[in-house]
């Protein structure tokens, strides 16, 4: 069995990676860059069956709903087949309405944690990973007589960290190649842990309680772990969270009753003005009829904004200016740091700071710290560790025993190292 890295070896995003045996191939997501503009301006990866169908291509495995692993998979000849789980086919066809990115396949395979799927020469087992995606998946691939564990994306400190702890206690046996992910392993900090759901709940209810206005949270509508923390920190708070009709769509694409749902007690949901205008564009404008028993409208959040929390983006920001619902107002701020860095938010953070808006930072990564990927290796002792989603494959050697350092388009014979 061969492995190549075909894009990630050192980049975080844009994962693409080629299993090979007996001649027939198997790809490992298949991911946009993150400093890419748009997945049409993007090189596919050199494999062949991903422009054209080749037979010798028997599946693409997306590992989770981030754009980041799959952000290339609607370029792909629409009768390849794909492996991902149930709920992240959903959600991508639910981003579809309101995002560019997103879509459906014609020809799908479910993964299930803990099921083996045969697959030509492979047998691929799932295994459900606490990410800050919903529905991620490490995959474990055999062939040959030989066992390759890809981490996907993965973390222990969310709100579903016990599913690392079991794969940490009892992890497949006799696994040769560890394919880890390293998104942290340069990241101040990172080899002491990070904060958990938990430790950040605390912190949103201390802003919600010392803010007279509306907090307005800033962070993804597919991060469910950190819509869980927002909604728990609100009721606590004795504040309603209204989110918007994109967020509200991927809660209920997830599939999961004990989510957050637009129908709970708490929740408003905001049609912002963009949303409006693409779900019309796309022909989808019913899509707002379910959610109508729910709704708040511009013109009531003036009177909501002291005693709710409202999930915001800067694509809202005309909504509610045009609203009125700024007095008082705070920002948190709870995704990666490095966003805040693009000429497009910095003209952002000077209409906060025009509007006379404080902004906190409130955050946790969706990656394994460096404690949790040494945890992480012990339990996979015996095998070749591969980095790969990382910006610094060369601090792996200096953390971890046995590594084999690839480059992208470099080919590991498992069979003969």
């Amino acid at each position: 069995m061969k492995i190549c890295i075909r894009r990630g070896a050192k980049q975080i995003g844009g994962t693409c990676i080629e299993i090979e045996s007996q001649g027939k191939r198997l790809v490992l997501d298949i991911g946009q860059p993150l400093d890419s503009p748009d997945a049409e301006s993007v090189e596919m990866p050199r494999v062949k069956g991903l422009k054209a169908s080749d037979n010798s291509l028997l599946g693409v495995v997306l590992s989770h709903p981030h754009i980041d692993h799959y952000g290339l998979a609607f370029r792909v000849p629409p009768s390849s087949r794909f492996l991902m789980g149930a709920a992240t086919e959903r959600i991508l066809e639910a981003s579809a309405i309101f995002t560019p990115s997103g879509g459906t396949f014609e020809n799908v395979t479910h993964l299930e944690n803990g099921k083996t799927l045969p697959l030509g020469p492979f047998k691929i087992t799932p295994y459900l990973m606490d990410h800050s995606a919903y529905d991620s998946y490490a995959v474990l691939v055999e062939g040959d007589g030989k066992r390759i564990f890809y981490t996907g994306d993965l973390r222990e400190h969310g709100r579903k960290g016990s599913l690392f702890t079991r794969l940490v206690a009892h992890p497949p046996p006799n696994v040769d190649v560890l394919l880890m992910e390293g998104t942290t392993v340069s990241r101040k900090n990172s080899e002491k842990g990070f904060p958990t759901e938990n430790d950040l709940q605390k912190e949103f209810e201390h802003i919600f309680r010392a803010t007279t206005g509306m907090p307005l949270v800033w962070c993804s509508g597919q991060n469910i772990d950190r819509l869980v923390t927002v909604f728990k920190a609100a009721r606590r708070c004795r504040r309603q969270f209204i989110i918007d009709m994109y967020t509200a769509e991927i809660l209920r694409a997830t599939g999961n009753s004990k989510l957050p749902q637009a129908d709970w007690e708490g929740i408003s949901v905001f049609l912002p003005e963009f949303q409006k205008k693409r779900i019309v564009r796309m022909g989808k404008a019913s899509v707002a009829n379910k959610y109508r028993p729910y709704r708040i409208f511009p013109e009531d959040l003036a009177a909501a904004s002291k005693n709710s929390v409202m999930l915001f983006r800067p694509s809202i920001q005309i909504d509610v200016e045009r609203a009125g619902c700024l007095d008082g107002a705070c920002l948190v701020y709870s995704m990666w740091d490095g966003y805040l860095a693009d000429e497009k938010i910095k003209l952002f953070l000077r209409w906060l700071q025009g509007q006379g808006i404080p902004m906190y930072k409130c955050h946790t990564s969706g990656h394994a710290s460096v404690r949790s990927l040494l945890r992480l290796r012990t339990a996979f002792a015996g095998a070749v560790v591969c980095p790969v989603h990382t910006i610094d494959p060369m601090a792996f050697p200096q953390l971890f025993e046995n590594v084999r350092v690839l480059t992208d388009g470099e080919h590991f014979d498992i069979n003969r190292s």
